[in-house]
């Protein structure tokens, strides 16, 4: 929508931006821009159909949830966290999906349920299709829709946050065939909300969390610059 001197309005940038944030936000989350991966605005803008300045708001909004870190004369980067910020990243994610949990569980009806099977389910089948980006899309999607239960939609937005950078966690020091949580823990979880077994589900969930940290080996990798013209090649944004 334009305004009435013919511009465009703040609203039309920010819709025409949502896109190539969500893009890239997906690529770094299903780990196909690792951690560590060069952001250049040139080659972004190029991509994407879009001008310098459209793809450095948007690389500035990926800063500001600490997907990106900008850093001067040396340009963008996917976020690489430290091994305490990693250690505390899921600390915090322990914290908080433990603690919602009676709540998770005050709320919860059959549909909820029904929906948590739906996720577990499909992300079973990508493990065995050995889709990563889908499988851990999926696990991040069943902590989201886990808590979201309890309709605490302030609460939900921090986890979807805690996990998206979780999902950094795990491409910097995960395994090569790591992709998200293992789904015997997911189908564990399941069968206790359902119990309505508020103990054992905050005693699995902590140990789900842990099994998580004790997997990553803390190791970094180097820099590097991935084939933006291939990952986002179906994307329909023009100039």
């Amino acid at each position: 929508m334009k305004s009435e001197t013919g511009l465009k309005t703040a609203s039309d940038l920010a819709d025409k931006d949502e896109p190539i944030y969500q893009a890239l936000m997906s690529a770094m989350v299903e780990h196909q821009l690792p951690p560590g991966s060069k952001l250049p605005e040139e080659a972004l803008a190029e991509v994407f159909g879009v001008s310098r300045t459209g793809i450095r708001k948007v690389l500035q909004r990926l800063a500001a949830v600490q997907m990106v870190v900008l850093t001067p004369k040396r340009g963008a980067q996917v976020a690489t966290p430290s091994v305490e910020e990693a250690r505390d990243i899921f600390r915090t994610r322990a914290l908080i999906e433990c603690a919602n949990l009676p709540a998770v569980l005050e709320h919860c009806q059959s549909p909820h349920l029904v929906a948590l099977e739906k996720l577990n389910q499909q992300e079973q089948q990508a493990h065995e299709a050995h889709d990563g980006p889908a499988a851990i899309r999926l696990s991040a999607a069943f902590h989201i829709q886990l808590q979201a239960i309890s309709g605490n939609q302030v609460l939900t937005d921090m986890v979807t946050r805690l996990s998206q950078r979780s999902s950094l966690v795990i491409a910097a020091y995960g395994a090569p065939w790591q992709q998200g949580c293992r789904c015997d823990d997911h189908d564990r979880l399941i069968e206790l909300v359902r119990e309505k077994a508020l103990q054992p589900l905050a005693d699995a969930m902590q140990q789900h969390f842990d099994h998580i940290v004790s997997s990553l080996h803390f190791e970094r990798g180097g820099e590097m610059l991935p084939d933006f013209a291939r990952l986002f090649s179906g994307f329909g944004v023009k100039a």
